[in-house]
């Protein structure tokens, strides 16, 4: 059972995992850890899984996706029966209003649709994934010279589920450097998987780049892949001016995760997202509201 905080209602609500009790078997039993390591975590398996979503034959599990996770279609600007394929319908856009940006250049708006935890003056080389697991962030990024400069900083990570939207987004104007390939696992990135695969984050597929925010310093965007994430796809131009709000880039199909880490004394986390941090529990945001200010002594 996953239960994270709603920020409108103040409640805290169950999480509606898709193949919740098969992530459970795989995570939670030795056989279910054979296959995994075997076959679910590697390459293949999920190139395989995302080529399928990329045929018309997959086109059949959009609607009863939608129906099963109560999926608000009118936030989209085209009709289900109008995707070509499941992978289509999975990366969808969405309306221009569906998702307001706040655009006080002061405010520090989320990236992405997912459920957030956030952490404050981390230390570079036990950065929480979750209670009893740590990683570096030299490892996730490998390269030691430019982690050094988000000592005690701030580090934002966004949990994506598979029935969320999965476009993500620059929190701010400036101009983002080409980004990086690392090749890796396909974990899942479901909190089940985080609680028993150590290191999790510096061991699956990842990209990440460095983006000039005009108003938050440098900041570091990773993006990482999970079981049956086809492909992580850039849509942005690297060195060019960008908008506070447009595209970086999306996911395929499947659960994904994007990590932010921001430098020191850049950012404040709005108060109530790092008290259910601390609580050990997720925050749901979406696109554009905000979840911080910029920093002020």
């Amino acid at each position: 059972m996953i239960k994270y905080f709603n920020r409108k209602t103040r409640k805290y609500e169950i999480e509606k995992v898709a193949g919740g009790t098969y992530l459970k078997w795989i995570y939670s039993s030795p056989l279910g850890m054979k296959i995994l390591e075997i076959i679910i975590k590697k390459k293949i398996f999920s190139k395989l899984y995302g080529l399928f979503c990329d045929t018309r034959y997959s086109k059949k599990r959009i609607e009863p996706f939608i129906k099963d996770f109560n999926i608000d279609m009118s936030e989209c600007p085209i009709n289900y029966n109008d995707f070509r394929c499941f992978n289509d319908f999975f990366s969808r856009s969405l309306k221009q209003d569906a998702r307001p940006i706040n655009t006080n250049k002061k405010i520090l708006i989320s990236p992405v649709d997912g459920r957030l935890a956030a952490y404050e003056h981390i230390n570079l080389n036990k950065i929480i994934q979750i209670k009893g697991f740590t990683y570096s962030l030299s490892e996730l990024i490998k390269n030691n010279k430019i982690s050094m400069n988000f000592t005690n900083g701030n580090c934002l990570i966004f949990r994506l589920c598979p029935t969320d939207y999965h476009r993500f987004h620059f929190i701010d104007w400036g101009k983002c450097e080409p980004y990086n390939k690392i090749k890796g696992n396909y974990y899942s990135v479901n909190p089940i998987s985080l609680q028993n695969i150590p290191k999790l984050f510096c061991k699956n597929k990842r990209e990440w780049s460095i983006f000039h925010s005009n108003n938050f310093g440098n900041v570091i965007y990773v993006e990482i892949g999970a079981t049956c994430v086809g492909s992580i796809i850039q849509t942005y131009n690297p060195e060019k001016n960008i908008s506070k709000g447009s595209e970086k880039g999306y996911f395929k199909f499947g659960g994904s995760t994007v990590i932010l880490f921001f430098e020191k004394n850049k950012i404040t986390v709005d108060r109530d997202i790092l008290e259910q941090t601390k609580k050990g529990y997720e925050t749901k945001v979406l696109l554009g509201e905000r979840i911080g200010t910029q920093y002020v002594q």
